[in-house]
């Protein structure tokens, strides 16, 4: 009968345990532990105090500023009990910003909001940012003045939570924040509203999340080289050069979001001479013009901007980045001229010239990433860490060496490779040395679609036959063949895609440079009455040294591919490097083949 008993007490309450742990995974998943960043600001004030006006007016500036706003007035005027849905939205916001009026205290829903986002800045690091509004900071950290009423008539109610609201209250109160005083002796509250955007965007740049780590490898000191450009008096258009993949873009963009808070507007125009070619460069100004002066659908049919877009931008201080570049004409017509005081200007481009011309006051040669930098950025890629696995580190090394450490090779080469056995890597590495990347190749042979005809055939001679040989014998072979090559040439070294460098020499040829160079001057001294000035030169054999033409080893496979695209009869193409075509062509083919016969062996 005892045992009968215990059952039917018993059996009720495993049917509810039963029943509550089927609705349990429903509750977590509406819960949750974990909370997703959603909201970049959180902003808690009491609706009777500055509903109308500062609470208003901060909002409007927050959503100008394309910062996401999470804003519940109306759960926060029903002077309920906090709900789960604010507390979520607290937890999923990067910045609470409490405006603490004079009747803040006085809202049960306030305080227990408070409590809640004080919590979270003890245990999850939250920033929060206190606006004393017409109060005392010293009344809400020593909970006087009003404060002290509403604390009062809380506790006469003998509401449990009191405590908890007191020592949240009194904590934010200690917290540096922004005190509007009031009255005719105060700032406008425009410029206070002002330093509050600035500080919530310096905030949220300053918490880097962890996938931008992958784009920012090895790049912070040609950041900082560029930003100490950009603090200069005297520069307005800062010119970023390079050859494509390097990282101009991910550069700018870095300096862009370090800088923006100083500046009244900003835009990042990225992939101009893309967008131009869709739709113009008239409609794409005007879009420009649109967002740096908060106006929808500005129409200029024409080239120049008139009254009255000119006159505003005058008073406008202006950060934009004009991101890829490819005539001056795409810089001027967006009416940079026209930008008042303190702007700057960030332009992008593969072109030298273009920078030149479109009067950029300094050019930033970007450079590649330096050999440990470059391992890293491909391992974060291959592998989801910063170093190499220890049974592909040999490979990893053969990998950064054929990208010749450019970023964007290193990051398609390395994503490729991710989870790839060793045996695919070894593949992909022999065909690498034949045929190159497709998606790097296609990246790269923008610049190269951009030539003239006759810098096209200058670039394909030299990425096959010309490669790192002197400078001197390659301009004279290729003189006599096209009027004006030594300016092709200089324009493919300004385009990135060639470049001009000390020719590769032994050690034994460098010594007998070294001692015919040092035989010479000696004979130039004692034959010369100016002897002492001759003495003091400062020349070098290195001086001597011949300088050769040299392209990245993409930039060569990438000609290589051109010429073999041109068909698949070796004896169609334009021109044959490999020996065994050469035989072949010249076997069975009758067809007139134009080649260099010098070096046909190559």
């Amino acid at each position: 009968m005892m045992l009968l008993m215990i059952l039917v007490i018993l059996l009720p309450v495993f049917l509810l345990q039963k029943y509550q742990k089927k609705r349990s995974p429903a509750k977590e998943s509406s819960h949750g532990v974990s909370h997703q960043v959603k909201h970049q600001v959180f902003l808690s004030f009491r609706g009777e105090d500055t509903r109308l006006n500062f609470t208003s007016h901060l909002l409007k500036a927050l959503k100008d500023t394309g910062i996401n706003v999470f804003f519940d007035e109306e759960t926060l005027e029903r002077g309920k009990q906090l709900s789960q849905a604010l507390s979520r939205a607290i937890a999923a916001s990067n910045i609470s910003i409490n405006i603490l009026s004079l009747d803040y205290a006085s809202s049960k829903s306030c305080l227990a909001e408070l409590s809640d986002i004080m919590d979270y800045k003890r245990t999850q690091g939250h920033t929060v940012l206190p606006i004393f509004y017409h109060v005392d900071p010293s009344h809400v950290r020593n909970l006087g003045g009003s404060f002290k009423t509403s604390f009062d008539d809380h506790e006469s109610k003998r509401l449990r939570q009191v405590q908890r609201w007191k020592a949240a209250f009194v904590e934010v109160g200690k917290l540096k924040g922004r005190h509007i005083e009031g009255g005719k002796f105060d700032r406008p509250e425009t410029e206070y509203i002002k330093d509050i955007i600035e500080y919530v965007i310096k905030m949220l740049m300053s918490s880097k999340s962890r996938h931008v780590y992958e784009e920012l490898v090895g790049i912070g000191y040609q950041k900082d080289a560029i930003s100490r450009l950009i603090e200069q008096k005297g520069s307005r258009v800062i010119g970023l050069w390079g050859m494509g993949g390097i990282g101009k873009t991910t550069l700018a963009d870095a300096v862009y979001k370090e800088m923006s808070p100083k500046f009244e507007s900003c835009w990042f125009l990225q992939n101009v001479s893309e967008k131009i070619k869709k739709q113009g460069k008239e409609s794409l100004r005007n879009d420009l013009l649109s967002k740096l002066l908060n106006e929808k659908d500005i129409r200029i049919d024409t080239p120049l901007i008139g009254y009255p877009y000119q006159g505003r931008l005058n008073n406008k201080k202006v950060l934009l980045v004009l991101d890829d570049v490819s005539h001056q004409d795409q810089i001027t017509i967006m009416g940079v001229r026209h930008f008042g005081d303190g702007s700057k200007i960030i332009v992008t481009s593969r072109d030298r010239k273009v920078l030149e011309n479109g009067e950029a006051d300094q050019i930033y040669e970007v450079k590649n990433l330096n050999e440990f930098d470059s391992l890293q950025l491909f391992s974060t890629c291959a592998f989801k860490q910063s170093t190499p696995d220890a049974a592909f580190r040999d490979l990893s090394i053969k990998f950064v060496e054929y990208t010749q450490y450019n970023p964007l090779a290193l990051k398609v080469l390395g994503s490729q490779l991710y989870k790839r056995s060793r045996e695919y890597w070894k593949s992909e590495m022999d065909k690498l040395k034949e045929y190159g990347q497709p998606e790097i190749s296609n990246i790269l042979k923008r610049s190269f679609d951009e030539l003239d005809e006759q810098e096209k055939n200058i670039f394909l001679d030299i990425a096959i036959f010309f490669q790192g040989e002197p400078e001197e014998n390659v301009e004279k072979i290729l003189s006599s063949c096209y009027n004006g090559a030594k300016s092709s040439i200089r324009n493919l070294i300004d385009k990135c895609l060639l470049d001009i460098t000390p020719l590769p020499i032994s050690l034994r040829d460098m010594l007998e440079i070294r001692s015919k160079f040092h035989k010479r001057k000696e004979e130039e001294i004692a034959s010369s009455p100016y002897r002492g000035a001759l003495d003091d030169r400062r020349s070098s054999f290195l001086d001597e040294i011949p300088n050769c033409i040299s392209m990245h080893d993409m930039f060569e496979l990438m000609g290589k591919d051109i010429v073999r695209q041109e068909s698949r009869v070796p004896g169609m193409r334009s021109r044959l490097w490999n020996p065994n075509e050469v035989k072949q062509v010249l076997r069975y083919n009758k067809e007139k083949i134009e080649f260099y016969s010098t070096y046909l062996s190559h």
